[in-house]
């Protein structure tokens, strides 16, 4: 691998803490405030402030260097959408999944019609270049919309019961929204959802690695491609 293009000039603070942080806080559905007082208990003192700020630089870089999934012809793209709080007004964020559980995309959008689904399946086709073998998705209308416009070659199944990869890939941002108690603006949430989805591509197992064996090599590899993507590998 490469090495990283990061670079961590005019920070008092080595990569592997910055790493570290950053990683905390994409990685887990931690506030800033427990990253902050996990610091604290390895002797680190950084303010929570400090630590907003690595995220916002640091995470998107990481983010950018991350290993992409290769599209496949045979892939199944799971599609969902659900109820954001931003600045207390309602917003919706899609997002789709492979059949691991792979986020392939996520927008966020102030409508949940044909228009935003459409746009949902437009971005998925320009980013991976080829249609899926099919789309699941929940009952919602506007998905066979907009599939016969962008995708009408592509097979589609529409059941709330089959739709439980793109229903579970929302539960950890569902758990740091509540935390946060809702989003301040739609640019933020959307920033944070790009790092928070590829810090969760790396470490998250492939489905069909089930046993506990696989898992623990899986993850283990995921920490060794970290550390070289942001430099800690001291």
């Amino acid at each position: 691998m490469n090495s990283p293009t990061v670079s961590y000039k005019n920070h008092r603070f080595p990569p592997q803490i910055i790493a570290r942080a950053v990683w905390l806080y994409f990685r887990f559905p931690l506030s800033l405030r427990m990253v902050e007082e996990m610091l604290l208990e390895r002797g680190i003192v950084v303010s929570h402030e400090t630590i907003r700020r690595w995220g916002r630089k640091f995470g998107t870089a990481y983010a950018r260097q991350l290993c992409r999934k290769r599209p496949s012809r045979k892939d199944i793209s799971h599609l969902d959408e659900v109820v954001i709080s931003i600045g207390g007004r309602k917003h919706w964020l899609w997002r789709a999944v492979d059949q691991d559980g792979y986020v392939l995309d996520e927008i966020v959008q102030t409508r949940r019609d044909t228009k935003a689904a459409k746009r949902l399946l437009v971005r998925l086709l320009t980013k991976q270049g080829l249609s899926p073998k099919r789309i699941v998705t929940d009952k919602l209308r506007s998905y066979g919309a907009a599939r016969r416009e962008v995708m009408p070659g592509v097979e589609h199944r529409s059941h709330k019961g089959l739709n439980n990869r793109a229903e579970n890939s929302h539960l950890p941002l569902r758990k740091r929204e509540r935390m946060m108690q809702g989003f301040r603006s739609v640019g933020g949430l959307q920033r944070f959802i790009s790092v928070f989805s590829a810090v969760r591509n790396l470490f998250v197992a492939p489905h069909q690695k089930n046993s506990a064996l696989a898992i623990h090599i899986h993850r283990i590899r995921a920490m060794a491609q970290w550390k070289a993507v942001t430099g800690a590998t001291a």
